[in-house]
């Protein structure tokens, strides 16, 4: 299965796959980035912003056999997302690597860059969703005032009024509130400006609401 090619990332956070949930690359991104869990990401195992994500293939993956292969050129074939693929490169796994790499940047044309274990994986994706924040400031689509004022927004009464609205998790929570900035702008609202957000189903739950 395929993540929703529409999912939508709150200024400045990241969503994980929940089978990264209690893992060390989890952990350790932790308390350096906004870090949001998510049933349901397909393939994809973070996203970073609307348009980048990340697939992490780690040691036992190679390790296992072919069955990621066949996950990288699902995605290829299935997105117009930008996918960067991260490699857990070991003295375990290493003879696979070139294998890897050929199939990655040669026939698929994606970036693959290669860390040595789940620590050098956490920092390059803390590299990355800076390098995301920075490209999102520059095409308008986020503000690099945000950062304060989310921290703002991420009150957990704040959060949870507003995740009670039928088909509004946190990550939906926090993206009405970084657009309207407050519960009162929200249920003032219209429904189109609802539905450019979060698609006419959920706006039209959030306006009956």
């Amino acid at each position: 299965p395929m993540t929703a090619e529409s999912i939508v990332v709150p200024y400045g956070h990241v969503i994980g796959n929940e089978k990264w949930r209690g893992s060390e690359v989890a952990q350790r991104l932790q308390g350096q980035v906004r870090l949001i869990f998510e049933d349901g990401l397909g393939l994809v195992d973070f996203h970073l912003s609307h348009r980048t994500c990340i697939l992490l293939i780690s040691e036992a993956d190679l390790v296992a056999g072919d069955e990621f292969k066949q996950r990288l050129v699902t995605f290829r074939n299935a997105r117009s997302l930008r996918g960067i693929v991260i490699v857990e490169k070991t003295q375990i796994s290493d003879q696979y690597f070139l294998a890897v790499q050929k199939l990655v940047v040669l026939e698929l044309g994606m970036v693959l860059l290669p860390v040595a274990n789940q620590r050098e994986a956490s920092q390059l994706i803390i590299q990355l969703v800076s390098f995301c924040v920075r490209e999102q400031s520059r095409d308008g689509r986020g503000s690099p005032f945000l950062g304060q004022q989310n921290a703002r927004l991420a009150e957990p009464a704040v959060l949870q009024t507003v995740q009670r609205i039928p088909g509004v998790g946190r990550t939906k929570a926090l993206l009405l509130l970084q657009r309207f900035g407050s519960v009162h702008r929200l249920c003032n609202a219209s429904i189109n400006e609802l539905q450019r957000l979060v698609g006419q189903t959920v706006a039209q739950q959030i306006y009956t609401f």
